[in-house]
Protein backbone atom coordinates (compact mmCIF):
# COMPACT_ATOMS: atom_id res chain seq x y z
CA UNK A 1 0.00 0.00 0.00
CA UNK A 2 1.27 3.49 -0.86
CA UNK A 3 2.90 5.43 1.99
CA UNK A 4 0.81 8.60 2.38
CA UNK A 5 1.29 11.97 4.06
CA UNK A 6 -1.75 14.14 4.74
CA UNK A 7 -1.20 17.90 4.41
CA UNK A 8 -3.46 20.84 5.24
CA UNK A 9 -3.32 24.46 3.96
CA UNK A 10 -3.28 27.65 6.01
CA UNK A 11 -4.74 31.12 6.00
CA UNK A 12 -5.06 32.62 2.55
CA UNK A 13 -6.43 29.44 0.97
CA UNK A 14 -10.04 30.48 1.63
CA UNK A 15 -12.63 31.39 -1.02
CA UNK A 16 -16.38 31.88 -0.82
CA UNK A 17 -18.29 28.71 -1.62
CA UNK A 18 -15.66 26.36 -0.26
CA UNK A 19 -16.91 23.12 1.22
CA UNK A 20 -20.51 23.47 0.01
CA UNK A 21 -20.28 20.63 -2.50
CA UNK A 22 -18.82 18.30 0.15
CA UNK A 23 -21.48 19.32 2.65
CA UNK A 24 -24.27 18.57 0.18
CA UNK A 25 -22.89 15.13 -0.74
CA UNK A 26 -21.30 13.60 2.36
CA UNK A 27 -22.83 13.09 5.81
CA UNK A 28 -19.43 13.34 7.49
CA UNK A 29 -18.74 16.74 5.91
CA UNK A 30 -22.14 18.07 6.95
CA UNK A 31 -21.49 16.83 10.48
CA UNK A 32 -18.21 18.75 10.61
CA UNK A 33 -19.93 22.02 9.67
CA UNK A 34 -22.89 21.40 12.00
CA UNK A 35 -20.56 20.69 14.91
CA UNK A 36 -18.34 23.67 14.09
CA UNK A 37 -21.36 26.01 14.10
CA UNK A 38 -22.38 24.76 17.55
CA UNK A 39 -18.89 24.86 19.07
CA UNK A 40 -18.10 28.34 17.74
CA UNK A 41 -21.61 29.61 18.43
CA UNK A 42 -21.76 31.19 14.98
CA UNK A 43 -22.66 30.06 11.47
CA UNK A 44 -19.14 29.50 10.20
CA UNK A 45 -20.69 27.17 7.59
CA UNK A 46 -22.68 30.05 6.12
CA UNK A 47 -19.55 32.22 5.96
CA UNK A 48 -17.77 29.40 4.09
CA UNK A 49 -20.60 28.80 1.65
CA UNK A 50 -21.93 32.32 1.10
CA UNK A 51 -19.34 34.79 2.36
CA UNK A 52 -19.27 37.66 1.73
CA UNK A 53 -15.55 37.69 0.93
CA UNK A 54 -14.90 40.55 3.36
CA UNK A 55 -16.25 38.45 6.25
CA UNK A 56 -14.46 35.29 5.18
CA UNK A 57 -11.10 37.08 4.92
CA UNK A 58 -11.22 38.35 8.50
CA UNK A 59 -8.72 36.44 10.63
CA UNK A 60 -11.39 35.76 13.24
CA UNK A 61 -13.47 33.92 10.61
CA UNK A 62 -10.90 32.70 8.09
CA UNK A 63 -9.02 30.43 10.47
CA UNK A 64 -12.10 28.56 11.70
CA UNK A 65 -13.55 28.40 8.17
CA UNK A 66 -10.38 26.93 6.67
CA UNK A 67 -9.99 24.33 9.41
CA UNK A 68 -13.66 23.30 9.16
CA UNK A 69 -13.39 22.96 5.37
CA UNK A 70 -10.14 20.98 5.50
CA UNK A 71 -11.57 18.62 8.11
CA UNK A 72 -14.81 18.25 6.13
CA UNK A 73 -12.69 17.04 3.20
CA UNK A 74 -10.63 14.79 5.47
CA UNK A 75 -13.67 13.21 7.14
CA UNK A 76 -15.36 12.65 3.77
CA UNK A 77 -12.28 10.79 2.59
CA UNK A 78 -12.21 8.72 5.79
CA UNK A 79 -15.89 7.89 5.26
CA UNK A 80 -15.07 6.32 1.89
CA UNK A 81 -11.57 4.98 2.65
CA UNK A 82 -11.35 4.01 6.32
CA UNK A 83 -8.62 1.49 5.49
CA UNK A 84 -6.16 4.14 4.24
CA UNK A 85 -3.89 5.70 6.87
CA UNK A 86 -1.01 8.17 6.58
CA UNK A 87 2.45 7.51 7.97
CA UNK A 88 2.81 11.21 8.86
CA UNK A 89 0.77 14.40 8.78
CA UNK A 90 1.59 18.11 8.66
CA UNK A 91 -0.07 21.46 8.00
CA UNK A 92 1.03 24.90 6.84
CA UNK A 93 0.74 27.33 9.78
CA UNK A 94 -2.98 27.23 10.66
CA UNK A 95 -3.18 23.88 8.86
CA UNK A 96 -1.05 22.32 11.58
CA UNK A 97 -4.18 22.19 13.76
CA UNK A 98 -5.82 19.92 11.21
CA UNK A 99 -2.71 17.74 11.32
CA UNK A 100 -2.99 17.56 15.12
CA UNK A 101 -6.63 16.51 14.79
CA UNK A 102 -5.72 13.93 12.15
CA UNK A 103 -3.08 12.46 14.52
CA UNK A 104 -5.64 12.36 17.38
CA UNK A 105 -3.73 14.89 19.46
CA UNK A 106 -6.97 16.87 19.84
CA UNK A 107 -10.62 15.96 19.33
CA UNK A 108 -12.79 18.12 17.08
CA UNK A 109 -14.21 20.35 19.81
CA UNK A 110 -10.75 21.02 21.28
CA UNK A 111 -9.38 21.79 17.81
CA UNK A 112 -12.11 24.33 17.01
CA UNK A 113 -11.87 26.00 20.42
CA UNK A 114 -8.10 26.25 20.06
CA UNK A 115 -8.46 27.85 16.62
CA UNK A 116 -11.06 30.27 17.92
CA UNK A 117 -8.72 31.39 20.71
CA UNK A 118 -5.70 31.55 18.38
CA UNK A 119 -7.55 33.71 15.86
CA UNK A 120 -8.90 36.02 18.57
CA UNK A 121 -5.43 36.59 20.02
CA UNK A 122 -3.86 37.13 16.60
CA UNK A 123 -6.64 39.53 15.60
CA UNK A 124 -6.04 41.60 18.74
CA UNK A 125 -2.28 41.62 18.11
CA UNK A 126 -2.74 43.02 14.59
CA UNK A 127 -4.40 46.11 16.04
CA UNK A 128 -1.30 47.02 18.04
CA UNK A 129 1.02 47.40 15.03
CA UNK A 130 0.98 48.32 11.34
CA UNK A 131 2.16 44.94 10.09
CA UNK A 132 2.74 43.60 6.59
CA UNK A 133 3.94 40.55 4.69
CA UNK A 134 5.47 40.05 1.25
CA UNK A 135 6.42 37.10 -0.96
CA UNK A 136 9.96 37.19 -2.31
CA UNK A 137 10.42 35.18 -5.49
CA UNK A 138 13.75 34.04 -6.92
CA UNK A 139 16.27 35.38 -4.40
CA UNK A 140 18.82 33.40 -2.43
CA UNK A 141 17.88 33.06 1.24
CA UNK A 142 21.20 34.55 2.39
CA UNK A 143 20.53 37.72 0.39
CA UNK A 144 17.02 37.86 1.86
CA UNK A 145 18.44 37.66 5.36
CA UNK A 146 21.01 40.36 4.51
CA UNK A 147 18.21 42.69 3.44
CA UNK A 148 16.23 41.99 6.62
CA UNK A 149 19.26 42.95 8.68
CA UNK A 150 19.64 46.15 6.64
CA UNK A 151 16.10 47.27 7.48
CA UNK A 152 16.19 46.22 11.15
CA UNK A 153 16.83 49.85 12.19
CA UNK A 154 13.49 50.79 10.58
CA UNK A 155 11.45 48.09 12.27
CA UNK A 156 10.85 44.39 12.81
CA UNK A 157 11.47 42.28 9.69
CA UNK A 158 11.73 38.48 9.68
CA UNK A 159 11.19 35.39 7.55
CA UNK A 160 7.60 34.19 7.97
CA UNK A 161 7.43 31.17 5.65
CA UNK A 162 10.06 29.04 3.96
CA UNK A 163 7.53 27.95 1.32
CA UNK A 164 10.04 26.59 -1.18
CA UNK A 165 13.63 27.47 -2.00
CA UNK A 166 12.53 30.06 -4.55
CA UNK A 167 9.63 31.53 -2.55
CA UNK A 168 10.18 33.05 0.88
CA UNK A 169 7.58 35.14 2.70
CA UNK A 170 8.82 37.98 4.91
CA UNK A 171 6.89 39.63 7.73
CA UNK A 172 7.07 42.50 10.18
CA UNK A 173 6.36 46.21 10.47
CA UNK A 174 5.01 47.70 7.27
CA UNK A 175 7.64 50.37 6.70
CA UNK A 176 10.48 47.88 7.18
CA UNK A 177 8.87 45.28 4.92
CA UNK A 178 8.27 47.77 2.09
CA UNK A 179 11.90 48.92 2.31
CA UNK A 180 13.09 45.31 2.39
CA UNK A 181 11.15 44.66 -0.82
CA UNK A 182 12.99 47.52 -2.53
CA UNK A 183 16.38 46.25 -1.38
CA UNK A 184 15.61 42.67 -2.41
CA UNK A 185 14.64 43.78 -5.91
CA UNK A 186 18.00 45.56 -6.10
CA UNK A 187 19.69 42.34 -4.97
CA UNK A 188 18.09 40.44 -7.84
CA UNK A 189 14.71 39.17 -6.65
CA UNK A 190 12.45 38.33 -9.59
CA UNK A 191 9.45 39.64 -7.66
CA UNK A 192 8.68 41.14 -4.26
CA UNK A 193 4.93 41.05 -3.77
CA UNK A 194 3.15 42.63 -0.79
CA UNK A 195 0.43 40.26 0.45
CA UNK A 196 -3.16 41.19 1.25
CA UNK A 197 -3.03 40.32 4.95
CA UNK A 198 -4.18 42.12 8.08
CA UNK A 199 -0.94 41.88 10.04
CA UNK A 200 2.67 40.78 10.34
CA UNK A 201 1.99 37.14 11.17
CA UNK A 202 4.78 34.77 12.26
CA UNK A 203 6.86 37.64 13.63
CA UNK A 204 7.65 39.31 16.95
CA UNK A 205 4.58 41.46 16.34
CA UNK A 206 2.62 38.37 17.41
CA UNK A 207 4.42 38.05 20.78
CA UNK A 208 1.32 39.10 22.73
CA UNK A 209 -0.71 36.41 20.95
CA UNK A 210 1.98 33.84 21.73
CA UNK A 211 1.98 34.82 25.41
CA UNK A 212 -1.79 34.60 25.59
CA UNK A 213 -1.79 31.20 23.91
CA UNK A 214 0.81 29.88 26.37
CA UNK A 215 -1.74 30.42 29.12
CA UNK A 216 -4.56 28.93 27.05
CA UNK A 217 -2.79 25.66 26.18
CA UNK A 218 -1.83 24.96 29.80
CA UNK A 219 -5.26 23.43 30.36
CA UNK A 220 -5.88 22.19 26.83
CA UNK A 221 -6.67 18.47 26.53
CA UNK A 222 -3.80 17.17 24.39
CA UNK A 223 -2.85 13.55 23.79
CA UNK A 224 0.32 12.07 22.33
CA UNK A 225 0.03 11.59 18.57
CA UNK A 226 -0.97 8.22 17.10
CA UNK A 227 1.04 9.09 13.99
CA UNK A 228 3.94 11.56 13.82
CA UNK A 229 3.24 15.23 13.12
CA UNK A 230 6.03 17.24 11.45
CA UNK A 231 5.84 20.58 13.23
CA UNK A 232 6.30 24.00 11.57
CA UNK A 233 8.68 25.47 14.11
CA UNK A 234 11.48 22.94 13.59
CA UNK A 235 10.48 20.57 10.75
CA UNK A 236 10.85 17.65 13.17
CA UNK A 237 8.62 14.67 13.90
CA UNK A 238 6.67 15.20 17.11
CA UNK A 239 4.57 12.72 19.07
CA UNK A 240 4.67 13.73 22.74
CA UNK A 241 1.69 15.76 24.00
CA UNK A 242 3.83 18.09 26.12
CA UNK A 243 6.02 18.93 23.13
CA UNK A 244 2.92 20.01 21.24
CA UNK A 245 1.87 22.12 24.22
CA UNK A 246 5.20 23.93 24.01
CA UNK A 247 5.33 24.28 20.22
CA UNK A 248 1.76 25.47 19.58
CA UNK A 249 2.24 28.98 21.06
CA UNK A 250 5.72 29.34 19.54
CA UNK A 251 4.30 28.61 16.09
CA UNK A 252 2.40 31.92 16.17
CA UNK A 253 5.51 34.14 16.21
CA UNK A 254 8.03 31.78 14.55
CA UNK A 255 8.88 31.00 10.94
CA UNK A 256 6.99 28.22 9.14
CA UNK A 257 9.65 25.76 7.97
CA UNK A 258 7.51 24.32 5.22
CA UNK A 259 9.82 23.06 2.50
CA UNK A 260 12.04 21.58 5.20
CA UNK A 261 8.98 19.78 6.61
CA UNK A 262 8.04 18.35 3.22
CA UNK A 263 11.63 17.21 2.72
CA UNK A 264 11.46 15.48 6.13
CA UNK A 265 8.30 13.64 5.04
CA UNK A 266 10.06 12.48 1.88
CA UNK A 267 13.00 11.26 4.00
CA UNK A 268 10.48 9.20 6.00
CA UNK A 269 9.53 7.35 2.81
CA UNK A 270 6.34 9.18 1.80
CA UNK A 271 5.31 8.12 -1.70
CA UNK A 272 2.31 10.46 -2.15
CA UNK A 273 0.73 13.47 -0.46
CA UNK A 274 -2.96 14.29 -0.10
CA UNK A 275 -3.86 17.96 0.39
CA UNK A 276 -7.19 18.31 2.18
CA UNK A 277 -8.89 21.68 1.86
CA UNK A 278 -9.71 24.54 -0.42
CA UNK A 279 -7.45 25.30 -3.36
CA UNK A 280 -4.14 23.81 -4.44
CA UNK A 281 -1.62 26.03 -2.66
CA UNK A 282 0.42 23.26 -1.09
CA UNK A 283 0.28 21.09 -4.20
CA UNK A 284 1.80 23.95 -6.13
CA UNK A 285 4.63 24.23 -3.62
CA UNK A 286 5.20 20.47 -3.70
CA UNK A 287 5.75 20.62 -7.47
CA UNK A 288 8.84 22.70 -6.69
CA UNK A 289 9.94 20.97 -3.48
CA UNK A 290 9.49 17.33 -4.54
CA UNK A 291 8.29 17.20 -8.18
CA UNK A 292 8.94 13.46 -8.37
CA UNK A 293 6.23 12.72 -5.79
CA UNK A 294 2.49 12.85 -6.55
CA UNK A 295 0.29 15.27 -4.61
CA UNK A 296 -3.47 14.75 -4.69
CA UNK A 297 -6.10 17.38 -3.81
CA UNK A 298 -9.44 16.85 -2.12
CA UNK A 299 -11.72 19.90 -2.01
CA UNK A 300 -15.05 18.78 -3.54
CA UNK A 301 -16.93 15.61 -4.55
CA UNK A 302 -15.29 15.27 -7.96
CA UNK A 303 -11.74 15.60 -6.62
CA UNK A 304 -12.54 13.27 -3.72
CA UNK A 305 -13.88 10.52 -5.97
CA UNK A 306 -10.91 10.84 -8.31
CA UNK A 307 -8.46 10.32 -5.42
CA UNK A 308 -10.50 7.47 -3.95
CA UNK A 309 -10.68 5.67 -7.30
CA UNK A 310 -6.94 5.99 -7.90
CA UNK A 311 -5.77 5.03 -4.42
CA UNK A 312 -8.14 2.12 -3.80
CA UNK A 313 -7.38 0.20 -6.99
CA UNK A 314 -6.06 -3.11 -5.80
CA UNK A 315 -6.75 -2.38 -2.12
Amino acid sequence: MVKLAYIFPGQGSQSTGMGLDLCENFKSAKQVYDDADKILNKKISNICFNGPDEELKKTINAQSAIVATSLAAYESFKELCPELKPIVTLGHSLGEYCALYCANVMDFETTMKAIQKRSELMDIATKDYDGAMAAIIGLDIEKIKEALVEVSSIGIAQVANYNDKSQIVITGEKEAILKACEIMKEKGAKRALPLAVSGGFHSKLMNSATDGFVEFVKDLDLKSAQIPVITNVDANQTINAEEFREKMPNQINSSVMWYQSIEKAVEMGVEAFIEFGNGKVLSGLNKKICPEIKTYNIFDKESLMAVVNELTIGV
